[in-house]
């Protein structure tokens, strides 16, 4: 399409904008995957911070080359740029639309638009979307099916482990205990007492953690200080460090804290203990332990879940990445407690 004397120019040019669009890409895959880990469609995964003053700036070293893989499978697969044509216009104007409806959400929730207006102005813009998307499936068998076969997968895996993860909580629930009773019935317990602070995290913040069960059970102790930890994520980007923390006394050694993060806030949790000390509970890393349980699922046939999607969820969670490494803590403060889970 250029003259010969602007090939070698726009070689240049074409891969200097090759560069940018794919450093775009891949911030842009590191973010929604980070984000998307927290609100609780993804397995953990293993989050690098690159930059200790921009909050934003991260690496998952499991993106990078599942993206790497990605990559080389479709340049093997297409071939050529001509042939990938039609699988990155059926990408881009089915992104058109996606982003045309969620503008349009945004409009309606955030903005407290009118229905009339937002239908009036997002409407344009949607018929002119899927204007594009339908011209656009007429490549469909020359390779547009990857894009939505692709996402298809990706919408797959990410409801079966919301769904999964659901399944599990309620499971969890029906065998579990009432945290106060609990407290209640320690207060009158002649349980030896060992000096330290021991740490339980659970996603329950009115139960007894697995992991405070099967300690009390194999070692017949508690710490002097016992800390019921809970994590949330909240839906909004970043919470206020004044915010953060919130720290119950519950009886003689038991707290509750509870801890909250954006999605795109940084969990650190050590660093969000250290400042309990300023409600009333020292928590002094170099005496602390975390308790964590670990589980092993067992799928069923004749559960709430297709027997494959609990096969799937069960493959899924054993690649996840571990608790301690996503909420940075220390490898040698750890103690952690098994339990099987039939779903």
């Amino acid at each position: 399409m250029t003259p010969e004397w602007a090939l070698y120019p726009m070689v240049i040019l074409a891969g200097a904008a090759t560069v940018i669009a794919s450093q775009a890409v891949i911030s842009g895959v590191y973010s929604i995957t980070h984000q998307a880990i927290q609100l609780g469609y993804v397995p953990r995964m293993t989050v690098l911070h690159t930059s200790s003053e921009t909050r934003g700036q991260i690496y998952l070293p499991g993106v990078n080359w599942a993206l790497f893989a990605a990559v080389v499978v479709l340049v093997l697969e297409f071939g050529s740029s001509s042939n990938l044509a039609a699988a990155y216009g059926i990408s881009v104007s089915g992104t058109m639309i996606i982003t045309t409806l969620l503008v349009y959400v945004v409009a309606r929730r955030v903005w407290g638009w009118g229905r009339m207006r937002s239908r009036l102005l997002f409407g344009a813009f949607l018929l002119v979307d899927i204007a594009f998307f339908s011209a656009n499936l007429t490549k469909f068998a020359d390779g547009g099916w990857f894009p939505l076969a692709f996402a298809g997968l990706l919408f797959l895996l990410m409801t079966t482990w919301k769904q999964g993860r659901a399944l599990l909580k309620a499971r969890r629930d029906r065998e579990a205990m009432p945290l106060d009773a609990f407290v209640q019935s320690m207060s009158h317990s002649e349980v030896p007492t060992v000096p330290g602070t021991a740490v339980f995290l659970t996603p329950h913040r009115e139960q007894v953690p697995h992991a405070l069960l099967h300690s009390l059970k194999h070692y017949k102790s508690l710490h002097e200080r016992v800390v019921i930890l809970n994590v949330q994520f909240v839906d909004q980007p970043h919470v206020l460090p004044s915010q953060q923390l919130t720290v119950a006394p519950l009886g003689e050694r038991f707290h509750r804290v509870e801890v909250r993060f954006g999605f795109m806030d940084r969990p650190d949790l050590p660093s969000v203990l250290h400042r309990c000390a300023d409600n009333g509970l020292a928590c002094d890393m170099d005496n602390t332990t975390f308790f964590l349980g670990r589980e092993t699922l067992i799928p069923k046939k004749g559960s709430d879940m297709p027997w494959w999607r609990e096969k799937v969820f069960v493959a899924l969670s054993r690649n996840a990445g571990t608790v301690a490494d996503y909420f940075g803590l220390p490898p040698n403060r750890i103690v952690e407690l098994g339990a099987q889970i039939v779903l």
